[in-house]
């Protein structure tokens, strides 16, 4: 199997209005794709429609598939969210410690001894870059770490899970220029063997991350479907 995500016209709607669509693209193994657009396209609201987590009111149409599975939509498949797993704007960092908040998802979704929750966590650690930070400060509240180590923090919480498919909104636009960097660095650091997904408003932080772009457009009277480059 090629694709870890497939979506065939995907559209979100608001009753009979379209306010995102149709897209079509497809995510190979390893491979990072950026979703570009003007502000208020709907760059987001693709992300979170392939996860299922349209505010109420909104549906979605058209197909998805996840390694080769449709998702129907709106059907509580929890486990998708473990497969695909979205790493919003704003970090949100759990109260407790820097290691509590990197095994929180996996400790809530799979049993899983707690010398391996360490050993999970200092995997995903390593993997967002933020191991070197942190290995000494563990037991520290994870509210102590700076933005960027919170960005990082997340994408650890994320990676712990094993996904098939990360899905990153907008991963530094509430970052410093150093920050960003760094967390650039750990984004690029998974090409090839994550399969990613970036929401992003930078062009050019989109050229040096990705392989391919999906750009989407304003809705007009009559959809088009997101041009890939």
């Amino acid at each position: 199997m090629d694709n870890v995500i497939v979506t065939n016209r995907l559209r979100v709607r608001d009753g009979e209005r379209t306010l995102v669509g149709p897209v079509s693209l497809e995510l190979g193994h390893g491979t990072t794709t950026g979703l570009s657009g003007p502000s208020g396209v709907g760059k987001s609201t693709v992300l979170r429609a392939l996860v299922d987590l349209l505010p109420n009111g909104l549906v979605r149409d058209g197909d998805v598939h996840v390694l080769g599975r449709r998702i129907e939509h709106r059907k509580g498949d929890a486990d998708l969210r473990t497969k695909i797993v979205l790493v919003p704007q704003v970090p949100v960092v759990f109260g407790g410690s820097v290691l509590d908040n990197a095994i929180f998802g996996i400790r809530h979704v799979r049993r899983v001894a707690r010398e391996a929750l360490h050993d999970r966590a200092e995997q995903a650690l390593r993997e967002a870059g933020l191991w070197k930070e942190v290995r000494d400060r563990l037991d520290s509240p994870a509210q102590t770490l700076s933005a960027g180590q919170r960005q990082r923090l997340c994408l650890a919480r994320a990676l712990a899970l094993e996904p098939a498919a990360l899905l990153l909104d907008e991963p530094t636009s509430a970052l410093d220029e150093r920050s960003r960097d760094i967390v650039e660095e750990s984004v690029a650091a998974l090409r090839g063997h994550r399969t990613v997904l970036i929401v992003s408003h930078d062009p050019a932080q989109v050229g040096r991350l990705c392989d391919t772009t999906v750009s989407l457009e304003q809705q007009e009277s009559t959809p088009r479907t997101a041009a890939v480059s």
